[in-house]
């Protein structure tokens, strides 16, 4: 009787315990949160694609929140800020995301108009080839709250297939980052490598020895630069896109120091250069 007393006490347990789990298992899973956010001078537009929420609560990191699920928010002034999803779900569970933002001047520059022409109001963060530039003829940039826009007018085809080496200066720190004759007058913690096209375009972080090329440690990132208008004509390639702000480490919003050289398709040689070789990077001054 008593070996039978136990038995049924464990059975006893052990149906309970397959309920428990039964119970557990049905509760709804937390939200998986996840939003995008367009900016337009003061003007955000956040898209909210999060899923298994039931509700859900902003805060624009100004003081102002709302509990629209995709709100458009107008901030008041310039600066950094980082809004924040919340997402309620039937059980009352809540997690969250967030983002870090900029705000700042509005940009002429449009990657989906099928157009260069945007480019033409820009005039005062030109780069023009010199003797030393290679098959480089300009580089103009700008940006706004969102996006460092970049277009590149070269002498040179698609078919080339070359490869681009973008370094960025971003904490405008000469302590950090790598330290190059190549281009001087910054110290590099960003490298972005890649055809530009084909969505090639890997992003590389530097960490210690300044002078070792080997600090650089590739990182995944998805979604951290478009390409826009692609325009070829006479063997002359003209092409603009842009890089995420907030994906640009160590990024202070203060300006950004960036050299350009391209290489053959086999890396066999250095063909290209913006500014000329040996020249100092140029400063985006972002501080208006």
């Amino acid at each position: 009787m008593k070996t039978t007393n136990n038995i049924l006490l464990i059975a006893g347990i052990f149906i309970c315990s397959f309920y428990s789990c039964k119970k557990e298992d049905t509760e709804p899973a937390a939200a998986d949160v996840f939003y995008a956010v367009t900016i337009d001078g003061f003007t955000v537009t956040f898209e909210n694609k999060s899923t298994g929420a039931v509700s859900y609560s902003w805060d624009f990191g100004d003081g102002q929140t709302s509990t629209e699920e995709s709100p458009v928010h107008i901030y008041a002034t310039k600066g950094k800020f980082v809004p924040t999803l919340f997402a309620t779900n039937s059980a009352g569970v809540t997690s969250e995301a967030s983002t870090v933002i900029y705000i700042s001047k509005a940009s002429p520059v449009k990657l989906d108009d099928n157009s260069l022409a945007d480019w033409d109001t820009i005039m005062h963060n030109e780069v023009i080839g010199g003797p030393d530039a290679g098959n480089f003829i300009r580089a103009k940039y700008d940006y706004d709250g969102e996006n460092v826009y970049f277009y590149i007018e070269q002498n040179r085809t698609l078919a080339d297939g070359n490869i681009y080496d973008f370094y960025i200066d971003a904490d405008n720190n000469p302590g950090t980052g790598l330290l190059t004759g190549e281009i001087p007058g910054g110290a590099y913690e960003v490298l972005l490598e890649g055809t530009v096209f084909d969505e090639w375009l890997d992003v590389y972080y530097h960490s210690g020895d300044q002078g070792n090329f080997g600090g650089y440690e590739y990182i995944s990132l998805s979604e951290f630069y478009e390409t826009g208008t692609v325009e070829e004509d006479g063997g002359v390639l003209k092409f603009e896109g842009a890089f995420k702000r907030n994906k640009l480490k160590g990024f202070t919003g203060k300006g950004l120091r960036i050299g350009i050289q391209v290489a053959a398709n086999d890396w066999s040689a250095i063909i290209g250069y913006s500014p000329d070789h040996f020249k100092d990077a140029f400063f985006l001054d972002m501080s208006e």
